[in-house]
């Protein structure tokens, strides 16, 4: 059994998608399959950092469809970064939508959220401190204590 988890993203206007995610994110492109019928993207890979990424566009008759078709999403994409401000800043300039503002958290980490254009809700987060999960634990407590 393979041990590798890939997000495959589902937006409408998967070509916008890409290029969004090279401008927000830094993402590259390494491949696209095109469908010959009617051009939209049925597979393209990405890669951010070290991390790959799945894309098309919206076919429904295969139960793939985007956030906007859902109504929403349920699912927060994490992606790690050594300066959380800056690449916020370049995400938003991008065309996405800044939903919760850079912040220290308790849990060690600056953390914001953005809505890209297509539906998919991204979480950035930048390690400012080292905190065991005891500490994470503790320190959650008093915070919902106080």
């Amino acid at each position: 059994m393979s041990h590798t988890i890939v997000p495959y993203l589902v937006a409408k206007g998967a070509k916008d998608a890409i290029q969004f995610y090279a401008k927000a994110f830094g993402a590259v492109e390494d491949f696209r399959m095109t469908d010959p019928g009617d051009g939209r993207i049925g597979h393209a890979e990405l890669v951010i950092g070290e991390s790959r990424i799945m894309l098309s566009d919206e076919y429904p008759d295969f139960g793939a469809v985007s956030p906007d078709t859902l109504g929403g999403t349920a699912v927060t994409f994490h992606l790690a970064t050594a300066s959380v401000d800056g690449d916020v800043a370049q995400a938003v300039a991008a065309g996405a939508t800044l939903l919760r503002a850079p912040a220290d958290q308790s849990f060690g980490e600056r953390t914001a959220t953005l809505l890209d254009p297509f539906g998919h809700r991204w979480m950035l987060s930048q390690t400012i401190e080292a905190v065991s999960p005891e500490e994470m634990q503790k320190r959650w407590e008093e915070e919902t204590s106080a």
